[in-house]
């Protein structure tokens, strides 16, 4: 997941329209239950990031139902991100504490934040941090297979990246590492048949909130 991060926004924002909403920053939930004293104290206090779930009247104003690269403020603190599908044809996005620094003082879980986004366009798009198991699948694949990897658009390889690490199950992803190197070398620019909204495969969700 591509977390959100505090950057100068752009002079001109294209022809795309400022989407404008408030949502409230929430913690995720622990991932299991907790077994002693130490790890429920260690629970109990979240980890360090939060996120919001936009509005569905500001999700449906994006281009996509998968991931959508934005950039904006938050309490009019310039940020750059790329939006999560939350499997329902909604978007999440995660705030760390480096943003929600910049946003203000004392903004924390539970409280409500103004933002005001607008879609990047094909050439504004961030390039996408590559997992170690493909980074090193890719240096042992075929010189071919790089310059493939290399040529393609950061969309088409945060698209990639997306289908290879959607699976819950190891396997799955080792197994779609080896054929995106396949792909790669046959010429092939996208994964195929990629529910990139996670609407239809059930295989994308939001955080659930830490209550």
């Amino acid at each position: 997941m591509k977390r959100a991060t505090a950057k100068r926004p752009r002079a001109e924002s294209g022809s795309a329209p400022t989407i404008r909403f408030t949502a409230t920053l929430f913690r995720p939930a622990p991932p299991a239950p907790p077994t002693t004293p130490r790890t429920t104290k260690h629970a109990a206090a979240g980890p360090g990031w939060t996120f919001l779930i936009l509005p569905r009247r500001a999700s449906a104003c994006l281009p996509s139902r998968g991931m959508v690269s934005v950039e904006g403020t938050l309490n009019g603190a310039p940020f750059r991100a790329t939006l999560e599908p939350d499997g329902k044809g909604g978007h999440w996005l995660k705030v760390d504490r480096k943003l929600r620094a910049a946003a203000g003082p004392v903004v924390k879980a539970g409280d409500v934040v103004a933002l005001e986004i607008v879609p990047l366009g094909p050439d504004q798009e961030p390039e996408p941090a590559v997992p170690a198991d493909l980074r090193k699948a890719l240096a042992a694949a075929p010189g071919t297979v790089r310059a493939a990897w290399s040529d393609i658009t950061p969309v088409a390889r945060r698209d990639f990246i997306h289908w290879i690490t959607s699976p819950k199950r190891p396997e799955t992803r080792v197994r779609r590492i080896a054929t995106a190197c396949d792909m790669l070398a046959k010429g092939k620019r996208r994964p195929c048949c990629f529910d990139r909204s996670g609407m239809y495969a059930g295989s994308l969700s939001c955080p659930v909130p830490f209550t």
